[in-house]
């Protein structure tokens, strides 16, 4: 029977692993049907300015949005002008994954390696609905895998399935424990991905940017043919230790133990300040690339989180397309 089957296929399943069509189906009962009735089926709004190929030049004019100005031509010809765009028919859309051992951390029920894998599969769920392509490229232990672009959700379970299985990979295990591995660096992924998408695309790289310094370029040359978001992966104690007293912490990727007081509050703090230098850091560097920030949290509700990142786009928008009069009048004072 069907039943007998399932639960064959669950069995042979390595432990950890999550069944891809349970988590899908899951979703679409629960992500996917909020998102409809928040949205009313508008994924235009979600997906604002993805998928779009430049059609033509013109004049600017009134209430015209400020990020579409072309400045190379403005200052040719003294003129304002906006590039216009025509919506692609189909969307590409690309998941780069960092499925390094650093994800699998989670101080409650949501690892962050969970919390990656239920993104891509509403993500990718929306824009096959719709008939369009998504490929994937993953990274675990510095080795890269590329699932070509296609549609249709029997394609998405696919991609679940490989982010399952090569996400299994990283760091030999004894016991549940890293015994060490790879330290990642995510410029390497990026440049990988980088020759393997042919075409504009959405891009989302999906990471907990925990990995080597000089990532910043790749992402900003990546951002400058596609349509790139940041998805980052954090769980809160990542930013701020509770007192939870004598704790063993190891480094997930090099397997490094270091037993710590967290009831000393000197030492609380000074992990609270490492944690906010390297905030800065990040958003330093997602902002000289141009890179929008799609922020998710273990203990926060994916759909919640989906519709702030639309509501900040938005809003960057609509602030954006506020400062033209000034920058117009400038241009005619001239």
């Amino acid at each position: 029977s069907g039943a007998a089957a399932n639960e064959s296929a669950e069995a042979g399943r390595p432990r950890g692993r999550v069944d891809p069509e349970r988590l899908l189906r899951r979703l679409e009962w629960t992500v996917l049907r909020r998102l409809d009735g928040l949205l009313q089926g508008d994924y235009r709004t979600l997906f604002r300015g993805f998928g779009l190929d430049l059609a033509d030049l013109r004049e600017y004019q009134l209430h015209d949005d400020v990020r579409y100005i072309d400045w190379n031509v403005t200052a040719r010809l003294q003129t304002p002008h906006v590039r216009e765009f025509q919506e692609d028919r189909e969307v590409a859309a690309w998941f780069l994954l960092d499925l390094s051992a650093s994800i699998d951390f989670g101080s409650r029920e949501v690892r962050k390696r969970q919390l990656s894998a239920e993104l891509v599969a509403v993500l990718a769920r929306l824009f096959t609905r719709y008939g369009n392509r998504v490929g994937a490229v993953l990274q675990a232990e510095g080795a890269s895998e590329v699932i070509p672009a296609r549609n249709g959700r029997r394609h998405v379970l696919h991609v679940l399935e490989r982010i399952g299985v090569v996400g299994a990979r990283p760091a030999a295990r004894r016991g549940g424990k890293a015994v060490g591995g790879k330290i990642t660096d995510l410029a390497e992924l990026l440049a990988f991905a980088q020759p393997v998408m042919k075409r504009r695309s959405v891009v989302f790289v999906v990471s907990d940017f925990i990995s080597t310094p000089g990532w910043g370029r790749r992402l900003a040359q990546l951002a400058r043919r596609h349509e790139v978001v940041a998805v980052r992966l954090y769980d809160p104690m990542e930013v701020e230790l509770p007192d939870l007293g004598m704790v063993v912490m190891q480094d997930a990727e090099t397997g490094e133990q270091l037993t710590v007081d967290t009831h000393d509050r000197a030492f609380r703090r000074r992990f609270a300040d490492v944690a906010a230098r390297r905030e800065v850091e990040l958003r330093d560097a997602l902002a000289e690339a141009g890179v929008d920030c799609l922020e998710l949290a273990t203990d926060e509700p994916l759909d919640a989180a989906l519709l702030r990142f639309t509501q900040l786009r938005k809003r960057r928008s609509q602030l954006a397309a506020g400062g033209v009069p000034a920058i117009i009048a400038g241009l005619n004072a001239r």
